[in-house]
């Protein structure tokens, strides 16, 4: 068998596009994952996303046989990749292919970090980043709701994103996220322009006391930058913005809300738990270390 491996900017053409869905569908049969959204599928067809994929093709069918994903989701020049094979072609040396022209990739890009991301069943994908000196760091859980009516309290407000509510933004992104200013400011800006995104607050007299964005995917409405100021934490402020947002996807006629978070964050489960989300899935992050045993 021959192969070839070509790398492809986002955002890509409808036809590769096909191409990785078809890998990742095929992939996630077996696997029993959804490689969707571990592998950018939505962000590589987005025209500012800043990201790439690598593709390894079997010559002889012309045929996709393994792709990885990279992507700096923030613009700080740290991307997060992780990299699906045909079960057909494992174990045959395409990982380690794909693997080192992600690295060239990144190094063309100017990558200053990295994230390796696994499922949390990928025991092979585990050992395999191991081997090329990447260590366990933290792991993020998938929740999920039906998208259903809710009754919202009286005495909060939940409007959209203005100028005005930037600074009131920054300080509950610093005491939630330990995000400096200019971070806030860069997060802000993010999920008020990327395209299906949209920057919730809530408030209550006057005062802004929490906030969310939503981003529609498919029949998915898609939660983060989740945060409630810390004085008001405890008083219903999270729970009722979660139910805001499934009531919102109800509205616009998707089916789920979904978000992920870390599974240390033991605060913020309880208060998805609360609000009627379950987990579905979870993946593993592992970042490159030099003095490795």
């Amino acid at each position: 068998m021959k192969f070839s491996i070509i790398k492809a900017s986002f955002p890509i053409d409808i036809e590769t596009y096909e191409e990785v869905k078809t890998l990742c569908d095929e992939a996630g049969l077996v696997d029993r994952v959804s490689y969707h959204s571990l592998m950018n599928l939505r962000e590589s067809k987005e025209l500012y996303s800043k990201g790439f994929f690598v593709l390894a093709y079997d010559n002889d069918l012309n045929q996709l046989v393994g792709v990885a994903s990279a992507i700096d989701t923030m613009g700080l020049q740290t991307y997060e990749w992780s990299m699906v094979v045909a079960p057909m072609y494992r174990k045959i040396g395409i990982g380690t292919a794909l693997f080192k022209v992600l690295h060239e990739g990144l190094h063309e890009r100017g990558a200053e970090g990295e994230l390796a991301i696994v499922h949390e069943n990928n025991s092979f994908g585990r050992k395999f980043l191991k081997r090329f000196g990447f260590l366990y760091s933290f792991s993020e859980a998938t929740f999920e709701a039906k998208a259903e009516n809710a009754i919202i309290p009286d005495h909060l407000n939940i409007r959209q994103y203005s100028e005005l509510d930037n600074n009131a933004l920054v300080h509950i992104f610093s005491e939630a996220f330990g995000d400096l200013r200019e971070e806030s400011l860069d997060l802000i800006e993010h999920n008020t322009t990327t395209e299906g995104s949209i920057l919730w607050v809530a408030e209550m007299d006057g005062e802004v006391v929490g906030t969310l964005t939503t981003t529609k995917e498919g029949d998915v409405q898609w939660i983060t930058a989740f945060a409630v100021h810390p004085e008001m934490q405890g008083q219903g402020v999270g729970t009722a913005l979660l139910n805001w947002a499934k009531d919102f996807a109800y509205r616009q006629g998707e089916h789920f809300i979904m978000l992920d978070v870390e599974v240390e964050n033991e605060r913020a489960l309880s208060v998805y738990e609360k609000a009627g989300f379950l987990k579905s899935t979870q993946v593993d992050y592992f970042v490159y270390s030099s003095n490795r045993e």
